[in-house]
């Protein structure tokens, strides 16, 4: 660990982190979680899993279980099949104990209106989701606890979804988990705070996958200021500050 070198448990790491502390008014302090192969690929064979190893599993849901929102791109919905967002009780009980709800709230923007309902996530009785998306949306057959926020396709930025987040749903902190065509909107909109990022020991020899951001190239290149680095097995786990 980075800048004293010790032994931590991920979840002890994790507590003292508080995201939602950070927050402005106008949007939620926002988080990046990807896994990259040590050849750049964000994926193997379409999905991120066989990248990851116990480690990164317990990051992946250690985050979650300290965020107020979950952001997701219908892609990595539909690759990934989400389900419920915490779905060990236990996990509950620890985000109630720490002042959150049971499970943060899924947050989906989709321009086209094509969202992946035949996935678990919008059958989940208890999951609470928002989806924005153009004005003639309509999903039905979901969670009851699902919200439509209809926006004119001028309106229909990251930016605005940020804001709405936090105005409208009391969003203070918000965990992005891809995929890159996301996290690539959310740089060029100026939208990101922290960058967590797991560097797998493999490679993955070429390929068509992309890395952890796809897009438009930026106006100019984005800081990165490493604020802890941890390593088991060969994996290494990096916090990044984005300037």
């Amino acid at each position: 660990m980075i800048p004293e070198p010790a032994t931590v448990e991920v979840a002890d790491l994790l507590a003292g982190i508080d995201l939602a502390g950070r927050a402005g008014e106008q949007r939620p302090y926002t988080i990046v979680n990807f896994i990259s192969s040590g050849d750049g690929r964000a994926a193997f064979h379409g999905r991120s899993k066989d990248l990851g190893d116990e480690g990164d599993r317990e990051l992946f849901h250690g985050l979650r279980g300290q965020v107020d929102a979950v952001f997701a791109g219908t892609g990595s919905l539909r690759a990934e099949r989400y389900g419920r967002l915490i779905a060990d009780p236990e996990g509950r009980r620890r985000r109630e104990q720490a002042g959150h709800s049971p499970e943060p709230l899924a947050c989906v923007v989709t321009r086209s209106g094509k969202v992946p309902t035949e996935i678990p996530l919008f059958s989940e009785p208890e999951a609470r989701i928002a989806v924005f998306g153009p004005p003639e949306l309509e999903l039905t057959g979901c969670t009851p606890q699902l919200e439509l926020v209809r926006l004119d396709p001028g309106e229909l930025t990251l930016t605005t979804v940020m804001r709405r987040l936090r105005a409208d749903f009391g969003v203070r902190s918000l965990l992005c988990e891809g995929g890159p065509t996301i996290f690539g909107a959310l740089l060029r909109e100026r939208l990101v705070d922290e960058l967590f990022l797991t560097l797998a020991p493999k490679l993955a020899g070429g390929g068509s996958e992309p890395t952890i951001t796809s897009g438009p190239e930026l106006a100019e290149l984005a800081p990165l200021e490493l604020v802890w680095a941890l390593e088991r097995s060969s994996v290494l786990y990096l916090r990044y500050a984005i300037a």
